[in-house]
């Protein structure tokens, strides 16, 4: 029924829940529940629980069968253009219908914080594409992170598969227990999260469908949390409409107007260059870049956890799926609209060592020139990126009576 499950290293690295500086380290011990080679806890999608058990309607909203998470059938125009390759999914930890259901309950549940306040999905709000409206996130007592809450539609796709603004997390499932320990986030230990998530009795049905026994362990909730966060595809826009006509991300689309046809093009351009950093059809990036916030740089990024000075000032480069819904920009929330954020790109690029190539030109920075009707167009082609049935989805949001 279970295949085995290989070593996992979870590392103490920030998140796109975004503080930076305040994780805690995860001691020898919890390191050795979290990479327990002998815990057999993964379960095939073809191998579930013979009769699953039944979840408390008392305090959840989960369907009798659970939801479709595992084989989502994603259209061919939304794999091409190299999307596949992007799937940062491992072997060891695909995803299951059971193990996202129980994700979807954590994912919600105020017990992950330390005093019961807070959740993932405090900072990570389903109506704006799971980032937070806030430039900064509050925490469980109050305190403020130090970074913007990252959208989560489509964190599936990113070849490199590190998560954080400064990609410290070098695998989704090493990110998501570390708001759970930060003492700004959430503000628990592994330990005390796994003894307050046994006494809450509708966890023995959803870790005993999940896995095969109600054994509760952080390197589980790892597990299931990373199942459903990679569950939550985006791939039902305006945008997705007119490739499935056009068949050809180039062409004009015709459910399109002439401003976002126009600002579509302009967005794979030379001019613009956007395509090069937003690439494929999830809009991604190829790695961490310095896009010329700052002429100082007063953050540094993944700099600050590789040590590398040429790194210093660069950040991860999210999918721009569902950008319309995610303001404020950048990793720390200073951009209120897309229009500033276009300006930023058209005019406002600060120059320094490590801005990435394709922001300058000859041994100046470069600047786009765009009309405002451009600026327009732009603004207009990425609110095409909206997906309305992804973030009205049942099977994404909040599962506990209220």
């Amino acid at each position: 029924m279970k295949k085995n499950f290989v070593t996992f290293c979870i590392m103490v690295i920030a998140l796109c829940s975004c503080s930076k500086d305040e994780y805690i380290d995860i001691t020898e011990e919890e390191q050795l529940l979290v990479n327990d080679e002998n815990d057999d806890t993964v379960v095939n999608d073809n191998d579930e629980i013979a009769d699953d058990l039944a979840n408390d309607s008392s305090i959840l909203t989960l369907p009798d069968s659970p939801f479709n998470y595992a084989n989502i059938l994603l259209p061919e125009f939304f794999l091409n253009n190299d999307v596949r390759n992007e799937d940062n999914t491992p072997n060891n930890n695909e995803i299951t219908d059971n193990g996202a259901t129980l994700g979807r309950v954590l994912f919600y549940d105020k017990n992950l914080s330390l005093n019961n306040t807070v959740s993932c999905a405090s900072c990570h709000i389903q109506q704006n594409g799971f980032s937070d409206p806030n430039a900064l996130s509050t925490g469980f007592n109050g305190e403020l992170t130090s970074r913007n809450s990252m959208g989560l539609a489509n964190a599936r796709f990113y070849e490199n598969g590190r998560f954080f603004w400064d990609e410290r997390a070098e695998t989704l499932e090493d990110q998501t227990l570390v708001p759970i320990q930060d003492l700004v986030e959430m503000g628990l230990t592994l330990a005390e999260l796994e003894a307050k998530l046994a006494e809450q009795t509708y966890y023995a049905a959803l870790f005993t469908n999940a896995f095969g026994d109600e054994n509760i362990t952080s390197n589980r909730v790892a597990l299931a949390l990373s199942q459903f966060i990679r569950s939550m595809v985006s791939y039902e826009s305006k945008f997705d409409e007119g490739l499935a006509q056009a068949q050809d991300i180039e062409d004009n689309f015709p459910n399109f107007t002439i401003s976002e046809n126009r600002g579509k093009q302009l967005f794979m351009s030379n001019q613009t260059r956007c395509f090069d950093c937003h690439a494929t059809n999830v809009f991604v990036g190829d790695d961490a870049r310095n896009n010329g916030l700052d002429a100082t740089i007063t953050d540094l990024g993944v700099g600050g956890i590789t040590g590398n000075n040429n790194e210093l000032g660069e950040f991860k480069v999210p999918s721009l799926r569902n950008i319309a819904l995610t303001a404020p920009y950048m990793h720390d929330g200073r951009f209120e609209t897309l229009a500033e954020v276009i300006e930023h790109y058209n005019s406002g690029v600060q120059d320094n060592p490590n801005l990435d190539n394709r922001l300058t030109q000859g041994n100046n920075v470069r600047r786009l020139n765009l009309s405002d009707t451009d600026k327009q167009a732009l603004v207009d082609f990425l609110n095409t990126l909206t997906d309305n049935e992804f973030v009205n989805d049942e099977k994404y949001a909040n599962p506990f009576l209220e």
